[in-house]
């Protein structure tokens, strides 16, 4: 008789450590031990002899339904699923639906819930006409956190949240534990310098950084940790493109507020000289893309422990999205589900960063994050036997070849990677082949915090919480 269902040997990427040879044993969905050297007896068994074994991503940003009648659960979680995406935590901003009430999270759980190949968690946020009054209600129906924004990109799908009623916000969620995450510009400031860019006449790639500077992200992060610091809510800004952007959230966390922010792939990847350049619209995305000594900078901080999460903020506009030759005409966001842990582990390895800090902040930190954690996050005995296997595979990433992304392209066409997404195994099931998306809709599962709160604090590996 078998001990296990299935083992998996390779290099064992943990939080903590490098396991080389090590394996990891699944029993009934989930983990049920890990080991180093000679594979336990199972029903199936692979050694993957250089492959890495991670922990099953867990993006902490993802809009599925930002482009009505596009991508949907039915593609992002299939071009998670490529990606060694495991769980995807979803964006409340959906095109005709603000998830701002119980009804509308019980409405999405259960669409989701019909598309979905991975598991999924939920952002909720609120109606500025609503004010804070729902925030109770989806905490009970299940949201992981809250999502507000400091700009207004749309006023009824995006709506900007101004102070008073983000401190109101602050305030209601703070009993819960759960975390505010935000949308971090200045919107004033933001406005007046589109405006300034477009008297100027400058129409290229260039007018979409100008238009961003560097002070709005920044004077709109300590509004919002200092909201935090005032509430006691878990302040969480949710994507930041500027080191010193890190430096401020280190700051409070050293004074002991919750202070936690979110780094983005291609904040890691692409520069504004070379990249923007080359893509044009494809690189848009706020805040914008910036200059390669700040990519530099992002990596240094991820080093030191001062980046909390790593994830996509994914959404597939459609080329005609994106392919405007005035900058600001396109369409912000970028696709990046199939890429991320390929991506990351190129560029740690071109810098000597430990592959642990993609177990961290892919995997550990969000669980912990979005209080998933009783469930997710670890390659741990008692978890989910979420795992992603990369192997040593050179090849050159082309999104249409690999016919997982609704949209066909990526803003990393083109470039070479060392490592491939070889399977991904959702609960100890296949979910990739390493070729072909196996999950089918139906297969993932809302994942929620327990519904017992207030929740006790959580250490995060390399930030504070």
């Amino acid at each position: 008789m078998s001990d296990f269902d299935l083992v998996l040997k390779g290099t064992l990427v943990l939080p903590d450590r490098i396991v080389p040879q090590g394996f990891v044993a699944v029993r009934d969905g989930l983990v049920a031990a890990l080991g180093q050297g000679a594979m336990p007896s199972a029903r199936e068994r692979h050694d993957l002899g250089a492959a890495l074994i991670f922990p099953g991503v867990i993006d902490a940003q993802v809009h599925s339904l930002s482009q009505k009648n596009q991508e949907d659960f039915i593609w992002s979680t299939r071009t998670a699923a490529a990606g060694g995406v495991t769980t995807i935590v979803d964006m409340p901003y959906d095109e005709g639906d603000l998830v701002c009430s119980a009804e509308a999270v019980v409405r999405k759980v259960a669409h989701a819930s019909e598309q979905a190949r991975v598991d999924f968690a939920l952002y909720g946020t609120v109606n500025p006409e609503e004010g804070a009054h729902r925030i109770a209600e989806q905490v009970g129906a299940g949201v992981s956190a809250f999502k507000f924004s400091t700009f207004g990109t749309d006023p009824k799908r995006f709506p900007r949240i101004f102070a008073p009623l983000m401190a109101e916000c602050f305030a209601a969620i703070a009993p819960t534990g759960l975390a505010a995450g935000v949308h971090n510009e200045n919107d004033e400031y933001v406005r007046w310098a589109m405006d300034q860019v477009k008297a100027s006449g400058i129409t290229d790639y260039r007018a979409h950084e100008m238009s961003r500077p560097a002070l709005t992200e920044l004077l709109a992060m300590t509004e919002i940790y200092e909201i935090g610091a005032a509430t006691g809510c878990p302040a969480h800004v949710v994507h930041c493109s500027l080191g010193r952007g890190y430096e401020i959230a280190a700051g409070y966390r050293a004074q002991g507020h919750k202070a936690t922010v979110e780094c983005l792939i291609h904040y890691l990847t692409l520069d504004s000289e070379t990249d923007a350049k080359r893509l044009g619209g494809r690189s848009k995305c706020n805040p914008p893309i910036r200059p390669r000594a700040e990519v530099e900078k992002l990596w240094r901080h991820l080093a030191a422990g001062n980046v909390t999460l790593l994830s996509t903020d994914h959404v597939s506009w459609s080329l005609d999205r994106k392919t405007n030759p005035d900058m600001l005409a396109n369409a912000s966001g970028l696709p990046g589900l199939e890429a991320i842990l390929p991506l990351f582990v190129k560029g740690a390895l071109e810098r000597g960063v430990s592959l642990s800090w993609g177990a961290k902040l892919m995997a550990l930190n969000p669980a912990r994050h979005f209080r998933i954690d009783h469930v997710k996050g670890a390659l741990e005995v008692g978890k989910h036997a979420d795992i992603a296997v990369l192997t040593p595979e050179e090849h050159v990433f082309d999104a249409l070849k690999t016919g997982n992304n609704v949209v066909g392209w990526s803003p990393y066409d083109g470039m070479t990677l060392p490592y491939k997404v070889a399977a991904t195994y959702l609960r100890g099931k296949l979910a990739y082949d390493g070729t072909t998306v196996l999950a089918e809709p139906g297969n993932g599962r809302f994942v929620r915090p327990p519904i017992s709160l207030p929740f006790p604090a959580l250490p995060l590996h390399g930030a504070a919480a």
